[in-house]
């Protein structure tokens, strides 16, 4: 896990790949869970039996929101911020979705440090964000989110 404790040590990272979070599996549980906080049970997420037999990937999928919502779980994985009073999930730009994930598919986030600038002691970053599908060349989605930090 990368350890990041200014906004000097921050910057030296700029343009470069941050790392890699641990797999997380996408179960149907998790779906289920997802879609009663968001009230979307559309089938192809929660009904199993029609997914397999009328869906397009014989399976039920993931939200996509679902997937982004991962991100400040996943992120957490790859780098521990130290030394701030507070962090902000600023907002998300340009994402894409490549590919549905299917229920049971692993998924990991890789991160790069695209941008970031000191705004008058407020540390603003962009990351870019790739959700990687287990054994798919294709990747769930690509984006960028972006992270205030108030370090002390």
């Amino acid at each position: 896990m990368l350890v990041i404790n200014n906004f000097e040590e921050y910057q030296s990272h700029l343009g470069k790949e941050l790392g890699v979070s641990k797999w997380h599996t996408i179960d149907q549980p998790q779906i289920n869970k997802f879609a009663d906080a968001t009230i979307d049970h559309q089938w192809i997420h929660v009904d199993k039996e029609r997914a397999e037999s009328e869906g397009p990937f014989k399976s039920t999928i993931a939200h996509g929101y679902l997937t982004l919502s991962l991100i400040p779980y996943l992120w957490k994985q790859i780098a521990d911020v130290r030394n701030i009073k507070m962090e902000i999930n600023y907002g998300i730009e340009s994402f894409k979705f490549s590919q549905p994930v299917l229920v049971n598919d692993e998924v990991q986030l890789k991160a790069k440090l695209n941008s970031i600038v000191n705004l008058r002691g407020v540390t603003k970053v962009i990351i870019e964000a790739t959700l990687i599908i287990k054994d798919q060349v294709k990747p769930a989605y690509t984006g960028n989110v972006i992270f205030l930090y108030h370090f002390i």
